[in-house]
């Protein structure tokens, strides 16, 4: 069976004009934006989650590697939701490891944040649980914005646990990043730890407060009450 074809030929079953002319304007496509050249079906997210439940475990590496391979951003996603799926479902440790490097060794497919967001929490922080983490920094550290993203976010999954020490580790090397995207993630992800851990967060936030891009701060003391907010934003002026 062509199971990638198949796939597709779904997904537009479920497109719509509407969406379509939408999705590039959410998802910065034009030139000299974030996501430039992107293309789009008009397929809503909970159409190509069912879609992955229906037929991830009949596809193989090389379906997926070929999905991967699209240059629509549905058929993307749909092909990453399917690889959250197997590597969660992976029966042995050499197993997940297979689908941890295809989704390393496929890394310009994931070209876009919810791409990254709806991925590498769960595969790379699933992986990296009891794992090394130096490919995290080395992404922190790298010139490619998906990259960068795809640090901070994966810390995610070592947030939920309790674990937060990568959060600010990574926090820091990103806190002079020149990008928004990197701004609101870090944010997010300390907002997050910030749930799990309010007194240590703070800390780290009376420590940078002053140097942290403001959009990232606000992020991060969104759910705090309005005094502790006002606090933070003092330091930032």
């Amino acid at each position: 069976m062509n199971w990638p074809k198949i796939i597709e030929q779904e997904l537009r079953s479920k497109a719509t004009p509407e969406r379509a002319a939408i999705s590039p304007r959410f998802f910065k496509t034009g030139k000299g934006e974030y996501g430039e050249g992107d293309l789009f079906i008009g397929v809503a997210v909970p159409y190509q989650r069912a879609l992955a439940n229906k037929y991830a475990p009949q596809l193989t590496q090389d379906d997926i590697e070929k999905l991967l391979l699209s240059k629509y951003h549905e058929v993307r996603l749909t092909a990453l939701l399917m690889l959250n799926k197997l590597f969660v479902g992976s029966k042995t440790t050499n197993e997940a490891s297979r689908w941890v490097k295809l989704y390393l060794n496929n890394l310009p497919a994931i070209n876009n944040w919810d791409l990254v967001d709806a991925t590498a929490p769960i595969i790379l922080g699933g992986w990296l649980q009891q794992r090394d983490r130096k490919i995290l920094y080395q992404f922190a550290k790298s010139n490619n914005l998906w990259k960068n993203r795809i640090a901070i976010i994966t810390t995610l999954a070592f947030i939920r646990k309790g674990d937060l020490d990568d959060l600010f580790r990574i926090s820091t090397i990103l806190l002079n990043h020149p990008h928004d995207l990197i701004h609101k993630a870090t944010g997010w992800m300390l907002r997050e730890g910030w749930k799990k851990d309010s007194k240590r967060v703070e800390v780290y936030l009376q420590q940078h407060a002053a140097h942290m891009p403001r959009t990232m701060l606000r992020y991060a003391i969104e759910k705090m009450t309005p005094a502790r907010r006002a606090y933070f934003m003092k330091l930032s002026a």
